[in-house]
């Protein structure tokens, strides 16, 4: 499956990358995660750490999420905040 993005959608995704993480609040650039793969204007602005990292991130130990007491949609309500104060 080809992946082709409009570019609303890539204009949507530089966006949130620019952001700071929606969990740690560590400046940007960061990452777009995917809530649900494929829709691209579900995606929350995590660093690195809180995305992938081993302990912290969503697809590793979730330790920085259970402390900020998040899940994905805390989080995304926090990108689109910020991407609305913009």
């Amino acid at each position: 499956m080809l992946n082709r993005l409009s570019a609303k959608e890539r204009e949507h995704l530089a966006k949130v990358k620019a952001l700071p993480c929606s969990v740690c609040d560590a400046p940007g650039p960061s990452e777009a995660h995917h809530v649900k793969q494929g829709l691209q204007y579900t995606c929350v602005a995590l660093c690195e750490s809180c995305h992938r990292g081993d302990h912290n991130g969503w697809h590793g130990g979730r330790a920085m999420w259970r402390i900020k007491k998040m899940d994905e949609i805390d989080a995304l309500n926090v990108t689109l905040k910020r991407l609305s104060a913009h």
